[in-house]
């Protein structure tokens, strides 16, 4: 049965790990949202359950599994769950504080792309 909503493709998912992922976020062409979580974390599990079917300005979510990536999670100075983050052509855009919300993520991903950029931490 129809729910009214349009339906909206899947964005593209990719799992980063502390070994391959400065790499791919410098070869992935447009936006990447890069997103830190845990399995026991529900904050985090409602947003990879809801992230990869909202209407967001960016080609991919990348995942991260904090409990398992310690390099990255101090590189990128994670300091609460889920952490949200902006590559866009290998440039990094900055942290994203939005709440969880499609139109806060919407808002804070096109914020981030009027940003300076910066190298990779």
């Amino acid at each position: 049965m129809p729910s009214g909503r349009p339906h909206r493709p899947l964005l593209d998912a990719v799992a980063l790990d502390d070994f391959g992922a400065d790499r791919y976020l410098l070869d992935a062409p447009g936006a990447t949202l890069l997103v830190f979580t845990t399995p026991g974390c529900a904050a985090c599990r409602w947003a990879r359950q809801s992230l990869p079917g909202m209407a967001l300005p960016v080609q991919r979510i990348a995942w991260v599994d904090a409990g398992d990536n310690g390099g990255l999670v101090a590189r990128y100075e994670v300091m609460r769950l889920p952490a949200f983050f902006l590559v866009c052509g290998g440039a990094f855009l900055g942290a994203l504080e939005p709440m969880v919300r499609e139109a806060d993520l919407i808002d804070a991903v096109r914020t981030a792309l009027g940003r300076p950029v910066e190298e990779l931490p």
